[in-house]
């Protein structure tokens, strides 16, 4: 089996392209550096670097080699922070990744919960798109991915853990014909002008779209945006009308006016995508932090009157 601290120098040559260079940055002599090098030669038999006149450089055999201790260095470090995090969570790393409206509304109250509980563990939170997130979660390069589209992810080590339903309501300009209406149904919008998310990618506009036809029409789009702020200047500036989810309509912008498409209004789900199976401690109380916000914005929700 070959020597993890051996495949380390040979990373260190590689970094510092000279022999000398390596010595240094380990604290080594050149000519120990020389002599873990040839030890892994002999393990591997294989000629890993050369020597030149303008440094060390790696063969073929050593660019592999060292592709993959990058891969083997990575999974270290990530198991030392687990088992960092396992001791008490006096340490430890917890990757996030948000959808836009969710990283405007629920998701900064959980960071500021979960750094008052647990203000040694290192929060990573990134702004990305489902499409991008659970491709980045299944291989491990995420611990959670919030995500608006419940739907299972087939043949995916993949769980959904239900945070809270966030309904939708429509956002109408000033003046329209509809705005003094406290409650719409869908289909007395029937003859409008829409904004929508992209139709590939967002699974608000596929349950838009479903509600519509429910409804008993096709809605007329006018433009697509996956940016619910942008959507919003459209409305306000009366190109189309929208229907937008509570994380958006609670901090919507004065010249629009939300209403309510009452009992029937399409909901979508608020959910955490985790790994199936094991999860670091970390990773687990981020998970809890972000279920008892889910809880306190739904109830705050049912109080919340769009007049």
């Amino acid at each position: 089996m070959l020597n993890v601290n051996r495949i380390g120098v040979l990373r260190e040559v590689a970094r510092h392209r000279s022999f000398s260079g390596a010595a240094d940055s380990l604290g080594y002599t050149q000519p120990a550096v020389s002599r873990q090098i040839a030890t892994l030669e002999a393990e591997t038999g294989a000629v890993l670097v050369t020597r030149a006149a303008n440094g060390a450089r790696l063969t073929d055999a050593g660019e592999v080699l060292v592709r993959h201790a990058e891969v083997i260095f990575a999974a270290l470090d990530d198991a030392e922070s687990e088992l960092r995090a396992v001791m008490g969570l006096e340490a430890g790393r917890v990757r996030l990744a948000t959808f836009s409206s969710a990283a405007a509304s629920i998701v900064p109250l959980a960071i500021a919960r979960f750094r008052d509980i647990h203000p040694k563990v290192e929060l990573v939170v990134e702004i990305i798109e489902e499409e991008e997130s659970i491709p980045r979660l299944r291989c491990g390069e995420l611990d959670i991915a919030l995500s608006n589209d419940a739907e299972p992810t087939p043949d995916q080590p993949i769980e959904r853990i239900h945070l809270f339903d966030d309904p939708m309501y429509v956002a109408l300009p000033v003046g329209h014909r509809l705005a003094e209406r406290q409650k719409l149904r869908l289909r007395d919008l029937s003859d409008e002008s829409w904004m929508l998310g992209s139709t590939t990618t967002c699974p608000d506009t596929r349950m838009f779209k479903r509600a519509c036809h429910a409804a008993g029409f096709e809605p007329t789009i006018a433009f697509e945006n996956d940016d619910y702020h942008a959507i919003l200047g459209f409305v306000a500036a009366g190109v189309a009308v929208a229907l937008i989810p509570d994380l958006v309509a609670r901090a919507a912008r004065g010249d629009v006016v939300i209403r309510s498409l009452g009992p029937r209004a399409p909901v979508r789900q608020v959910v955490a995508a985790v790994p199936a199976g094991y999860r670091a401690p970390a990773a687990m109380a981020m998970l809890e932090v972000l279920l008892a916000i889910g809880s306190e914005w739904q109830r705050a929700g049912q109080s919340c009157v769009y007049a």
